[in-house]
């Protein structure tokens, strides 16, 4: 589902990432650790096409994404990659629903369709009686389901999640931590992970481990 290939990233004089091989297959929850600023969130963007590598390859589902033009990599991005950070950055005067709502309206849905369909994420997810709720009115944790609830709701290939669980409590946490299992599980999605907390490393298919810009325990041969 996605290969990176000789991935470097040099800002200024500083190589933040120094050559870094990647794959993550179908349907895999692969969880990225390493100290703060060993690059775990840069090569995240680079993944995920939030930012160019100055060097090396990435290929999503067959495409090879720094080679779309602009216009292209954002239809690419809004239909096949989803994304989670640690701070939700949900809309604040938006309700829940509406939030959800816009990633499908963006990408020429209906308002009916993509109504019907944020309303079955967010019933899934146990909100649905918070659809009319603004994010000051939902909890950390259930602002963070109705993040992933917009993220998924293209039903992309690929979910990319940095820190997902930075922000909640240890109950919380765990309940957000086995929902991107289920959602591998319901959808088939591929799930990439930068994250501190070891629980959810261990819970992962495979965890690799960053220092100093390099992979340096599982990575897979390209």
């Amino acid at each position: 589902m996605i290969t990176a290939t000789g991935i470097e990233k040099t800002f200024g004089s500083l190589k933040v990432l120094k050559g870094i091989d990647f794959r993550a297959d179908g349907a895999e929850v692969v969880s990225i650790v390493g100290a703060s600023g060993a690059g775990k969130s840069t090569l995240l963007q680079i993944l995920g096409s939030l930012s160019d590598p100055t060097a090396g390859k990435v290929t999503i589902d067959g495409v090879d994404i720094f080679s779309l033009s602009s216009d292209e990599l954002a239809d690419f991005r809004n239909r096949k990659i989803g994304f989670v950070f640690q701070f939700h950055h949900l809309l604040p005067e938006f309700t829940a629903l509406e939030n959800v709502m816009i990633p499908a309206l963006i990408a020429g849905s209906s308002a009916p369709n993509a109504k019907s369909e944020a309303k079955r994420l967010l019933t899934d997810m146990g909100l649905g009686e918070r659809f009319d709720h603004k994010p000051s009115e939902l909890s950390g944790g259930e602002q963070q389901r109705v993040a992933i609830a917009r993220a998924i709701i293209n039903k992309p290939a690929v979910l990319f999640a940095d820190e997902p669980s930075g922000n909640l409590d240890s109950n919380t946490k765990k309940d957000i931590h086995q929902l991107f299992f289920d959602l591998r599980d319901k959808y088939g999605l591929t799930v990439i992970i930068v994250t501190h907390d070891k629980d959810l490393a261990k819970m992962s298919d495979r965890m690799i481990e960053m220092s100093d810009g390099k992979i340096v325990d599982g990575v897979l041969s390209v």
